[in-house]
């Protein structure tokens, strides 16, 4: 098991943590503070002073087949502090297994089965309070002075829910006023996603307001933070390139920043600063953005691999880290100046946990960190010196006539300056590609006729109307020809057994006689048979010839959209020859061509 390592939120007191005991050291002083008998304890954590701390044991049973308390809180500030445990829970779940404290400590509170119960510190053998919610699954308590308390319930045995979510991250402002909740089901009924779908909403603690926040870029939310001046919070939202906004308490969007592969926001201690980054399966690139400056890029680390990333408390330093489990490679500590100077490195074999020292921001008044940039340690320099410089990667394939041109807008990504796609209410099949243009570039195979230029005199209605007419006059053509061979004796048995049945028909029965008799008398004429008219002269037309002025019609189609093409290219700002820049002038005497044809779009 790694060894868990917590600092108290009042910075004075560090617990770390192996299989036999817990140790207390004081982080100031350096030594020990007290030893807390108990094994295997897989979580721990600071109430928010640092008075109380408590750990959590993975669930047994003991001899008679009863659960252990396997929650408890030890006291270890005050002169009355005896290292032992003021109080014992039975907690099975790991998920939300630590209890909530007020900001002072006076109170704390837990969840059990459709209840919350509310204990006072200092008797936490009593429950001070209970709030009755029917079948609870999670809450959380405000951080502000005046505490309120917020709940959720999933949907149950198939009754209606109020909120679309299976769970839910519950995030208060620090002033207590306002409340994110970012909702989750595990399963997308749309398809459009494995892991679920995301909403987020807003709601006061007074109840004045509350809102679905509607986000403008389809896909999953990411990641949402509060900033520390509780007006305003950021959210990283969107399929890949992700967009990142940041909304006012009402939840109006104030700013969007560029699209990236980003899914982490956070803010400074003091709210001045925010960093935009893309941590785990991402690149690892942070984004700082100054907040008071009109939200202006104050530079871009590249932290490839961090599975850690904090501000410092005083608001100038970034630490970052690459911890194992998660990788056991590369592992180390980085410090950066939000300057984006690197400052500090340290590589460890095995790093399981960092973070900093807490501490007020009172104490560390921010003033203008952008002026005065701290030299780097050695440790950096000898870093950097290692890191091969990166080589410039190898672009596409462009063609001789291509090179040494832009790339047009509408190849472009969203987040390489590519225009977006936008549906302003029309249809889609006057739209082009990526929303440039009006009319779309049709597929079409080299030589054969389309529907544009379909022969003079087609039948209305588009290429539908023109097959069907194809059809029509090929299967005329067949009955036509078939009549006209049908009038010529047949000479397979076929045709005899015909012969034989219309004479059956019309009362001849029996054998069949020749037409002369012996004697070679004539015979009546009654019974000759009448000699067969002459085959009428049939035309036989082929759908699949084409006239001269058809031709004609598909090629200057053909020089239309060359030119549609052309425009394009120079719309986007690609510089383009003579020759092209002469081929669309000539565009206006090849419409009237089409319009002298009878030819009109």
């Amino acid at each position: 098991m790694a060894q868990p390592t917590q600092l108290a939120c009042a910075s004075h007191l560090n617990i770390t943590c192996n299989q036999k005991e817990v140790t207390v050291v004081d982080a100031a002083q350096g030594h020990t503070v007290a030893t807390l008998p108990t094994q295997n304890v897989f979580e721990l954590g600071f109430s928010p002073l640092g008075t109380y701390i408590i750990t959590w044991q993975r669930p047994t049973k003991d001899e008679n087949g009863d659960a252990v308390k396997n929650l408890k809180v030890w006291r270890t500030l005050g002169d009355d502090a005896d290292r032992q445990v003021v109080g014992q829970f039975v907690q099975k779940n790991q998920t939300g297994w630590n209890l909530q404290y007020t900001l002072d400590e006076e109170f704390c509170a837990r969840a059990v089965t459709n209840e919350v119960h509310f204990y006072k510190t200092s008797d936490l053998g009593t429950v001070h309070n209970k709030l009755r919610v029917e079948g609870v699954q999670d809450f959380a308590l405000s951080k502000g002075r005046n505490a309120n308390i917020a709940v959720f319930v999933p949907e149950r045995k198939g009754m209606p829910a109020q909120v679309k979510a299976d769970k839910v991250q519950l995030k208060w402002n620090n002033e207590g006023t306002s409340l994110i909740v970012l909702a989750q089901t595990d399963v997308d009924k749309t398809n459009k996603s494995y892991y679920g779908e995301t909403n987020m909403y807003i709601l006061s603690s007074s109840g004045a307001f509350d809102s679905r926040i509607t986000l403008d870029k389809e896909g999953p939310i990411h990641d949402v933070s509060w900033s520390p001046n509780s007006k305003e919070f950021g959210v990283v939202y969107g399929y890949m390139p992700a967009k990142t906004t940041i909304f006012n308490q009402r939840a109006v969007a104030q700013h969007s920043f560029n699209l990236g592969p980003r899914n982490t926001i956070i803010f400074s201690p003091h709210g001045r600063f925010v960093i935009v980054a893309g941590f785990g399966n991402l690149a690892g690139t942070m984004d700082i953005y100054d907040m008071e400056k009109n939200y202006q890029k104050v530079s871009t680390i590249e932290a490839s691999n961090a599975s850690i990333c904090e501000w410092s408390p005083d608001g100038q330093h970034i630490l970052t880290a690459t911890t194992s489990p998660r990788l056991r490679v590369d592992n180390g500590i980085r410090m950066w100046h939000v300057s984006g100077s690197f400052l500090y490195n340290e590589e460890m074999s095995e790093l399981y946990h960092v973070t900093w020292r807490p501490d007020s921001i009172e104490k560390h008044p921010l003033g203008n960190p952008l002026a005065n940039v701290p030299a780097p340690h050695a440790s950096a320099a000898a870093h950097l010196a290692t890191k091969k410089a990166p080589s410039k990667p190898v672009g596409a394939y462009r063609p001789p006539g291509a090179r040494g041109s832009s790339t047009p807008l509408h190849f472009k990504r969203e987040d390489e300056g590519g225009a977006a796609f936008i549906n302003q209410g029309i249809s889609s099949a006057n739209i082009g590609a990526n929303g440039f243009g009006s009319r779309p570039r049709r597929r079409e195979v080299p030589g054969a006729e389309t529907a544009d230029s379909s022969a003079s005199g087609a039948a209305p209605g588009g290429g539908a109307a023109l097959k069907n007419k194809k059809k029509r006059e090929a299967k005329k053509a067949k009955e036509a020809e078939a009549k006209a061979s049908g009038l010529a004796p047949e000479a397979n048995g076929d045709g005899q057994q015909r012969r034989e049945r219309s004479r059956s028909k019309s009362g001849q029965h029996g054998p069949v006689r020749g037409q002369s008799h012996r004697g070679d008398a004539p015979a009546t004429p009654a019974k000759q048979a009448p000699a067969p008219a002459a085959a009428p002269e049939v035309t036989v037309s082929s759908p699949a010839v084409e006239s001269s002025q058809d031709k004609k019609v598909r090629a200057l189609l053909k020089k239309l959209r060359a030119i549609d093409d052309l425009k394009m290219r120079q719309a986007g700002g690609e510089k383009l020859e003579n020759t092209q820049v002469s081929k669309i002038s000539t565009e206006e005497g090849v419409r009237k061509e089409l319009s002298a044809l009878g030819y009109n779009e």
